[in-house]
């Protein structure tokens, strides 16, 4: 069989339906291989190799499949190292496959910078952000390597994995064979300790992180209910719960919501399910974050245990799933057993409710109402991703999608592609006026394939979260991110026009309605927010996280902080100026 048809054979046998790319000299013979298979498998033609990279990414994290993304040596290789870092820091399994100069032509051992055209050492670029990364050198090796890349990506802590294959290699031919299954190291599965933790807790508190994507979420909200504990979510986890669920407090960190993290400041237990633990959500005065609670982290990735939040934590290295399922079958307490706590974080929220409330925070929430269950919604970078986490109403099975730990602009426009493809339904892409122009080229492919993909974008005419910083720590210098400063966004109708796509535009909340989702195909909606915008609440460097601005009343902050379990019922009538506050 030759080498590029058992690539494409090897993908149809792992349940892919769809991989994204760009054609290039050092890809010909795969993308041959993947025109005779075309009625199993599609090979889709994105504009940029970026693109095809988060078109990938976005494919595994909604499918919870395996990613295939490919492109030609030298720049096409390079332009896809932002999607590999996206993969990697997000943990989204994608096998990125790389072509490579022949053999022949190949530098080898020789000192000069390059032998063959477009020849670029992609391995060594990309070992650091890939869980393996290697160089085929030879035709009877496809097999052995494509099954541990498999293996590597789709085990543990999932994330991406590169081939690069030389075209002599792809064109030759092998005998096929069996390959080994391999598995990743042992982890812990006695998780007694929890519930002695949790029994002996007064206010237990729960934080669900992105590791928890990707499954059922049916299973996640019974295990949340039969435990009964307030629970918060990291900014990328937030659609793991649905909008108004009586448990959910919101999310945590310097761009979270209040409410999550004056919870977390006041518990005295935390249980941390798959969640990194960064200094964007624990501020940066790292020993701080929860400064009374006993702390229990449980990750499939020991690495990040090293990390600790303080000394004397407690580190579970084990897949979240077994201590759920092992939580599930032995926790036993009475669901009432914390309704004091309960009370005072929800007086917690009342006391906090629309406190931060902007125009664009309404926009989030009326689009959000007309969106129907079980689609997937991608944000971009910036301003637009907070707005979209602090006000977007989950709906049930609905997924958002983010580029969380690397924080690419860009990513929204393709990933809204590779979502489509997971399940072939209508799919919401947020973004600002500057991230979208990341990867603008990408609405060739909307049109082209006639994708029922809604895209926002909401345009300050700004970029409006490094304004926000300007306006912050540099006197309103606002040098490359305004109009005439060295910014400027496209008239996005014209833009709209030039691909064939219907446009609407809307100035107000009031003009919003479902007329996004009863056109058919795709649509391109504009947002134009004519005044400066902001991301609030927002964390000071170096405060603790429940501080955040613009500070709260001081009579307010202290009331929440010193609110207590056996004093909440007693203090529910409090008024302390907090109405006048929030006019």
């Amino acid at each position: 069989m030759k080498v590029s048809d058992y690539i494409v054979d090897f993908c149809i046998k792992k349940g892919v339906t769809d991989v994204f790319g760009y054609p290039g000299g050092m890809v010909t013979h795969l993308m041959d291989s993947f025109s005779k298979y075309a009625e199993r498998i599609q090979a889709h033609v994105c504009y940029h190799e970026q693109a095809a990279s988060f078109e990938a990414c976005a494919y595994a994290q909604a499918s919870n499949k395996i990613g295939v993304a490919y492109a030609t040596s030298g720049p096409g290789a390079t332009n896809m190292i932002t999607g590999i870092c996206n993969a990697y820091f997000d943990s989204a399994p994608v096998i990125f496959i790389t072509g490579q100069v022949n053999t022949f032509e190949s530098k080898a051992a020789y000192g000069v910078r390059q032998r063959g055209f477009q020849e670029t050492d992609i391995v060594a670029m990309v070992k650091d952000v890939t869980k393996y990364a290697v160089y085929v050198e030879s035709p009877d090796k496809i097999a052995d390597y494509l099954e541990k890349a498999y293996q590597t990506a789709m085990s543990g802590r999932r994330g991406p994995v590169l081939l690069d294959i030389p075209m002599d290699v792809q064109r030759a031919d092998i005998e096929i064979r069996e390959t080994p299954y391999m598995q990743e190291g042992s982890v812990q599965t006695d998780f007694s300790e929890i519930i002695d933790r949790i029994q002996k807790a007064k206010k237990p508190c729960v934080i669900l992180g992105a590791a928890l994507k990707g499954k059922e979420k049916s299973q996640l909200q019974e295990f949340v209910e039969q435990l009964g504990i307030p629970v918060v979510t990291s900014m990328i986890a937030v659609d793991l719960l649905p909008y108004g669920h009586p448990l959910n407090f919101g999310y945590i960190g310097a761009y979270g919501t209040r409410k999550a993290n004056f919870v977390v400041a006041k518990s005295d237990f935390l249980l941390i399910l798959g969640s990194r633990m960064d200094v964007r959500q624990v501020g940066g005065k790292r020993g701080s974050f929860a400064p009374n609670a006993t702390i229990v982290r449980v990750d499939i990735d020991e690495n990040e245990l090293e990390y600790q939040i303080r000394s004397g934590e407690i580190d579970i290295h084990a897949d979240v799933w077994d201590v759920i399922k092992f939580l599930k079958d032995n926790y036993k307490e009475k669901a009432d057993k914390y309704a004091e706590w309960k009370r005072v974080c929800n007086i917690i929220s009342e006391k906090l409710s629309g406190i931060d409330d902007k125009e664009y925070n309404f926009f989030v929430d009326r689009i959000s109402q007309y969106i129907p269950d079980n689609l997937v919604i991608t944000t971009d970078v910036g301003q637009n991703q907070v707005w979209v986490a602090q006000s977007y109403r989950v709906r049930r099975g609905q997924k958002i999608l983010f580029s969380g730990g690397h924080g690419a602009m860009g990513y929204s426009l393709p990933a809204a592609i590779g979502a489509y493809y997971a399940d072939r339904n209508p799919v919401i892409s947020f973004n600002g006026d500057g991230g979208i122009q990341m990867n603008l080229q990408e609405l060739a492919f909307i049109q082209r394939e006639k994708l029922p993909v809604k895209i926002f974008v909401f345009n300050n005419y700004a970029l409006g979260m490094i304004r926000h910083f300007q306006e912050m720590y540099f006197e309103n210098n606002y040098y490359q991110t305004v109009h005439g400063k060295g910014y400027e966004a496209p008239d996005f109708e014209q833009i709209a026009r030039a691909y064939e796509i219907p446009y609407i535009g809307y100035e107000s909340v009031e003009e919003v309605s479902d007329q996004f989702m009863q056109l058919e195909g795709p649509v391109f909606v504009e947002i134009k927010l004519r005044n400066a915008t902001h991301v609030f609440p927002k964390l000071e460097f170096g405060k603790e996280n429940q501080d955040q601005e613009p500070l709260i009343d001081r009579e307010l902050y202290n009331y929440l902080m010193e609110l207590d379990t056996m004093e909440s019922s007693q203090k529910m009538n409090w008024g302390g100026g907090y109405e006048q506050l929030v006019q």
